[in-house]
Formats: structure tokens, sequence, C-alpha cells
């Protein structure tokens, strides 16, 4: 399924074993990869290891995780990051896909799980997740488990032009958009408007938006228990005018890689929101199929917001997205439009033959190129990967606009 928005022209351009014997200190800059956390609570290494795991329930974890502590301009840090024996056992290439397979982590079933994998491949982060504090990093950790679980529930009526919401929680006004009503609770409309099994309906809106909807609603129950006056600032907010599209990501995300310098394509966080790209120039005309916007849900898998009993591997996400280019059609209107009906038997062969799924897999499992260009050599994988803001209080810099 196609999402129905452009996603880059709302948007600015985006940046394109013992474990006391693992424990360094270290005057200069931090080294950037696993976790850094900031605070005058992380001057000792190995009690700042074992405090970060203890809150993060992975205490077990301590004999592969390597630490380091120090100072720099901004103060005092540690870094964690796991041992590149763990990295290379468990994600070899920082290949997140694989990796409750390879540890048999049911984060389906169980919560527990969820949280060791968001831990995990933070800990594996090429790139250096950074925190002001150790709560920020818990609440860090809670948001992506309460995105996690929010995509896993959320299913939209497929229509590229309708859009609509639960009127008992949303109105809608031509120059503002969807607002919550007066005393409508913000975690209660964003659940109606994303999540059937509560609402009893589907509602039809874009997939970029059900993101920022899923992204919200995560940040929002995250606040209700560790920031309630930025919660009734949201709530306040949603009341006058909506956050949306590039504002969004501005005000509520942190992006992480660029062009020049990508993440691996295979490494995912629990979380995560990226983009696949349409790298076809012809069918990325058609709209809502430029691309599609997708949160990871861990275990391999990404969100699919029209079918909530398929979510998609990364294998089917770049097969279906290259078959699109063989639905293209000009509808009586001369508008470009994809026929999914007709490519979806095209999609389930290349699937099932080895040989052309890998055909497939070597063009669309590259990097994709910037906005507005195509060649032959582009893939549909993006560059970087966007997750919340710090929100705790005295340290988020989540800040809101003026009404």
């Amino acid at each position: 399924m196609a999402c129905g928005i452009l996603p880059r022209s709302i948007q600015q351009q985006r940046h394109e074993t013992n474990s006391t014997m693992n424990v360094t200190h270290n005057q200069g800059g931090p080294a950037t990869r696993g976790i850094l956390v900031r605070g005058r609570e992380t001057g000792d290494a190995s009690g700042a290891r074992h405090a970060v795991l203890t809150l993060l329930d992975a205490l077990d974890l301590a004999p592969h995780v390597r630490v380091e502590a120090g100072a720099d301009a901004l103060g005092p840090f540690v870094r964690l990051w796991l041992s590149d024996d763990r990295v290379q056992a468990w994600a070899p290439a920082h290949d997140t896909l694989q990796l409750c397979q390879t540890l048999a982590l049911d984060t389906l079933n169980q919560p527990g799980d969820l949280m060791r994998e968001i831990v995990l491949t933070l800990l594996m982060g090429p790139v250096a997740f950074e925190f002001p504090s150790l709560d920020e990093l818990v609440s860090a950790v809670r948001i992506r488990r309460n995105i996690v679980q929010a995509a896993r529930k959320t299913t939209l009526a497929f229509h590229t032009r309708a859009l609509d919401r639960p009127l008992d929680c949303w109105t809608y006004d031509e120059d503002r958009g969807f607002t919550i009503r007066p005393g409508v609770s913000l975690i209660a409309a964003l659940t109606k408007a994303t999540q059937p099994e509560v609402s009893g309906s589907l509602y039809s809106f874009s997939c970029y938006r059900a993101t920022e909807y899923v992204i919200l609603l995560g940040i929002a129950q995250e606040l209700q228990q560790s920031n309630p006056a930025l919660l009734q600032q949201l709530q306040t907010m949603w009341t006058a005018r909506p956050i949306a599209s590039g504002e969004f990501h501005e005000v509520f995300l942190r992006e992480q890689g660029s062009m020049e310098e990508p993440l691996p394509p295979r490494y995912f966080v629990p979380g995560d929101r990226t983009w696949f790209r349409n790298p076809d120039e012809a069918s990325a005309d058609a709209s809502g199929f430029e691309g599609s916007w997708v949160m990871y849900l861990g275990g391999g898998l990404f969100c699919n917001f029209w079918k909530l009993d398929q979510p998609y591997t990364l294998t089917r996400k770049c097969v279906e997205i290259y078959h699109w280019r063989h639905g293209l059609y000009r509808d009586d209107n001369g508008d470009e439009r994809i026929d999914e009906v007709r490519i979806e038997p095209l999609i389930e062969a290349s699937l099932n033959d080895p040989a052309e799924r890998q055909r497939i897999l070597a063009v669309m499992e590259r990097y994709r190129e910037p906005r507005g260009v195509y060649t032959e050599a582009g893939g549909c994988i993006d560059t970087t990967r966007e997750f919340a803001r710090w929100v705790r209080p005295g340290t988020a810099d989540l800040v809101l606009p003026a009404q």
C-alpha cells in the first residue's frame, strides 16, 4: 500500500568477560558509538554501568558491555557500548533485523524482551545515542516501547484523498486541520483515531500522519508518567492547532545519520521512524507512491498501517516498492495512479523466486539518492533514522512553538 503524501516536499531536506577489566577513562572527547550519558552521577565508570543496566533491567549484560568515563567541554560523561565480539555474533555488520531470532526474543508476547531488544540495539549504535541524564535514557527506552506497542495496533482505511477522525474526539477546520475537542484527552483522541480495536472503526489519513500520531502517542504516554506539565502543554496545543509535517519533525524528533555518513543499511532500533523511497522516477510521480513512511517494530518487522496482521519484512517492503513501477497508469483525469491489484501477483512471484528476489534486493537495498535525484544506482534505503527528543523536566529539548 502507498502512503498518500509527498514526504520530502513537506519537510526541509534532511541531513540528508571480567567486566571490571573493560573500564577506561578518557579526558578527551567521547568516542561516538553506543550510549552516552552525561551528569555528575557518571564519574565512576563501573558504578555508572551498574546503575544504567540496573535501571534498564539488563544487569546480566554487564560482562558484554564496555564502559568509558571522562569529561569534555560539556561536562562529565559515561559511554557504554556492546563489545565488538557480541556485536559480531549477534548483529554482524550492525544488521539488527535478525537479533530477536538469534537471541530467541519474543518481543510480541513478552514486554521484557521488547525492552531488551531496544537496549541491545542502542548499545550497538554505530553513532552514540546521547542523553543528558540517566532519567532521559530510561524515558527514551520507554517511549520507544510505547511507539512499538501503538504502531502494532494502528490500522488505517486506505484512501488517497479522504481524511477523517472520530467525531467525538476531533474537529476539523480548513485553516488549522484536525484538532481535539476541548476536554478530550490527547492520549484518548490519538488512540481512537489509530486503533480500531478501541474505536471500532477505521479512519483515513496518510501513513506519514499516522507515524506522527503513533510517535506523539508514545511521547504523551511517557509524559503522563514523567512530565505531566509538558503533557498539559501538548494537550493545550492540540486543542488550538496541530503540529504536523516539517514542524513536527523539528519539534519532536532527533535524527541520526546523514547522506554523507549514512547509518548501516540494516541497523534499526525498535521505535525508529524511517522512509523507504521509491527510486523509480515515473511511478514516484503517482500521488501516494513517492515512498513509504514506517515505524520499526523490532524483530525484523516494519509496521503495515493498512493490514494490521501483515507487518513488512525488509525484503517484502523492498520488493513491493520495486513493483510499483509495473502498476503505473493514468486515470480518466490524466493523473498518474498505481494499480496495486495488478502488481500483487508480481510481488508474490518475485518473493517466491529466489533468483528474482535477490536481483530486486540488489537494486533496492542500496541507499536512496537525494531528493529530486533518480539514477539506476539509487535504492530505497534511507541513510537516517528518526526518534523522539528528550522529555524530562530540566533536560527536555522538546520545546513547543507558540500557538
